[in-house]
Order: structure tokens, then C-alpha cells, then sequence
């Protein structure tokens, strides 16, 4: 059974500041199960934007399990925010949540599948 879509952001928000980063949620989406987009800021100010990985990513095994992949590395906050309009557009329940911390801290935040 998958954790729901609430549940598993306030669960990396908690990861995020347990290990003295900081997090917030821009977007709040469906709290059952809204996709969810993720924004890595370091702290030299380059940004990530992660996204739901494709459904070929997923494990038989682990179907319930929550992947990211990577969208786009050093994106400027316009291009960040034009890009997360366009996923709104399509899908008016996505989540969004921002997070600061090291980057070598990123494996133990979020579940990536790298292609």
C-alpha cells in the first residue's frame, strides 16, 4: 500500500530539517495522491528541479514506491516557475516543495532513479 501523497511530504519535509536544511511547501496538491515536484536549492545557489519518475522506473516488486528523476540542473528561478506552470496546467494537483540543504545530503533526502 502507498503512503499518501501528505503523509510522504511531511515525512521529507521532517527529513529535511532533522538533518538542518530547510524546507517548505509551495503547492500544496491532492492529498491522496498529487504527483510531486521537488525544488533543490544548495547553498551556492544553483537549482534542480526533480519530478515524478516515468512508470517504467517502477520495480514489479515495489509498486508503491515513490520515485524522482531529475528534470532540469541549474535552472533559473523563471525557467523553474514557468516549467512548474506548465505541470499545473496539465495537472491542477501537484505538490511542490522546495528544499535547501547540501547537495551530498540528496540521496538521503529524496528516492531518485537516475536513467
Amino acid at each position: 500500500m502507498r503512503v499518501t501523497t501528505d503523509f510522504w511530504v511531511s515525512a521529507l519535509i521532517r527529513r529535511v530539517f532533522s538533518g538542518g536544511g530547510f524546507a517548505a511547501v509551495l503547492r500544496k496538491g491532492a492529498a491522496e495522491a498529487g504527483a510531486v515536484f521537488v525544488i533543490l536549492r544548495d547553498r551556492l545557489g544553483q537549482t534542480r528541479l526533480f519530478g515524478p519518475a516515468p512508470q517504467t522506473s517502477y520495480d514489479e516488486a515495489k509498486p508503491q514506491d515513490r520515485l524522482l528523476v531529475e528534470l532540469d540542473v541549474q535552472l533559473s528561478e523563471e525557467k523553474a516557475t514557468a516549467r512548474l506552470e506548465r505541470e499545473t496546467r496539465f495537472d491542477p494537483d501537484i505538490w511542490v516543495v522546495e528544499i535547501e540543504a547540501d547537495a551530498g545530503r540528496l540521496e538521503d533526502l529524496l528516492p531518485i532513479e537516475t536513467p
